[in-house]
């Protein structure tokens, strides 16, 4: 089963193709990005944060951990889950100074 399949068969390609070129388009402006897993939450459906450098981050659902690492395998980034290694401070510190 592919990423975003579990969504629906109507779509599914494309909504993993948007991230996908989302994830692309954010990587090639930035330096230093990490992907994070992110849990379900109360407020966010499970997804994958980048994170740059800076502290900079975007947010995207993933139908699972699994693949989620496979995203970011295939996009080259470092990949880990906030529920080990919590959010990156850097990212705190971006999200505080850019509300």
């Amino acid at each position: 089963m592919g990423i975003f399949s579990r969504l629906g068969s109507g779509g599914s390609r494309d909504r993993r193709n948007a991230t996908a070129e989302h994830f692309r388009d954010f990587i090639s402006t930035r330096k230093g990005v990490e992907a994070y897993f992110e849990p379900a939450g109360a407020r966010e459906p499970m997804s994958l944060i980048l994170v740059a450098r800076d502290g900079e981050w975007t947010r995207r659902p993933v139908p699972s951990v699994k693949e989620a690492a496979k995203l970011a395998a295939e996009l080259g980034l470092p990949f880990y889950e906030v529920i080990r290694t919590g959010y990156p401070q850097r990212m705190r510190e971006w999200s505080r100074k850019n509300k």
